[in-house]
């Protein structure tokens, strides 16, 4: 027996949690259109984030929960990504070109802020949307050496500045203008100062997200950036001791204080990977990451182990998510990403966008 009305359909939906948003398609406002013809139905729900392969699983639970709850016949679903522009901190103008700036925040340095920035940017491309990093670490930039780019930017203009490009990601960072020995002896006006610049003179196009590799602190470099970068949210990288999670809290705190959204919390060198066995140890302690974020209120994105491979493959240019796409690790990374993309989706939207909602994935079942 049928039961094929639109709050039958809207319940057998809820049936369903999103596994990276944390709720259903119909509390999280993200089904577009219900079609009701006889004994077939065709929903549409639209992500706000870039899902990849995720789309497909999400689409088959859908149709298996609708078939069941209502007896339809013929169940058509399409579910599709349109990444939006969010909110960001009261005052600061949005920026062109980039319709999200996601900040990569550490207390201290060593936790492997910048190799989850490379890997969280990678991941986000993979799952189809248009990526760029900035590498605001002024004083130590790695990102050039990350993500296997050399050289230097050309200007078209005489005034902007073309991101360069690594495994497709449109780059810029201090790193391409001076030597990679060099070092940068600069004081806090003047370090803030240039990554404005490297922001505001890049020419960059079109993105989705902007990935900016923050320094490590909570300084007042730190606290000048966040409060003039546009940010739509921030991601806090520590390790599971207690020394670093200290430190962690402080950068947390930081970007409360600034009005920055925290989307979430990533545990690096969670455990330990023996080259040799294969054995895994809690050698930093266990927890850490999953205390602080219960004690914030946050999500926990995910937990990453320390491992010679990730250590080897960016020192190569070769991060973990481009060396080896279908590997546990890199796995883990797109499971973060895509966390982190659907708890900005959440976010309230920004009001004077002048990007055009594209749709930029689509699986139909």
């Amino acid at each position: 027996m049928t039961n094929l009305t639109r709050e039958a359909v809207e319940q057998a939906l809820r049936q369903v949690r999103d596994h990276y948003l944390g709720t259903d398609p119909v509390s999280a406002g993200c089904v577009d259109e219900i079609v009701i013809d006889d004994e077939s139905v065709r929903v549409v729900v639209q992500l706000g984030y870039p899902a990849g392969g995720y789309r497909q699983t999400l689409g088959e639970e859908l149709r298996a929960a609708i078939e069941q709850g209502t007896g339809a016949q013929q169940v058509q679903i399409s579910v599709q990504t349109r990444i939006h522009a969010h909110a960001v901190q009261p005052g600061v103008k949005a920026q062109d070109e980039i319709k999200n700036i996601i900040a990569v925040a550490s207390g201290k340095g060593g936790v492997g802020k910048s190799t989850v920035t490379a890997n969280l940017a990678l991941a986000l491309q993979a799952d189809g949307a248009r990526v760029g990093v900035l590498d605001a670490d002024i004083y130590g930039p790695s990102q050039p050496r990350m993500l296997g780019v050399r050289g230097q930017p050309e200007s078209r203009d005489g005034k902007h500045m073309q991101p360069m490009l690594g495994h497709g990601i449109q780059v810029m960072s201090a790193g391409f203008l001076v030597d990679e020995e060099t070092p940068m002896i600069w004081r806090g006006p003047m370090v803030t100062q240039a990554l404005e610049q490297l922001l505001t003179e890049t020419a960059w196009e079109g993105l989705d997200y902007l990935i900016v590799d923050m320094p490590p602190g909570t300084g007042d470099i730190q606290l000048t950036l966040a409060q003039k970068v546009p940010v739509s949210g921030g991601v806090i990288v520590t390790t599971p001791q207690d020394i670093a999670l200290l430190d962690a809290r402080k950068g947390l705190r930081m970007f409360e204080k600034v009005d920055v959204a925290v989307l979430g919390i990533v545990e690096n060198m969670s455990t330990h990977i023996c080259s040799n066995c294969g054995h895994e140890e809690h050698i930093f302690g266990s927890g850490g990451g999953a205390a602080m974020a219960s004690q914030y209120g946050v999500h926990l994105l995910g937990s990453l182990p320390l491992d010679i491979t990730i250590r080897e493959q960016s020192d190569s240019g070769h991060p973990t998510v481009a060396a080896d796409p279908d590997g546990r690790i890199a796995t883990d990374y797109r499971h973060m990403a895509r966390s982190v993309a659907a708890q900005l989706s959440l976010r309230e939207r920004s009001s004077g966008s002048a990007f055009p909602n594209i749709v930029v994935g689509d699986s139909s079942e």
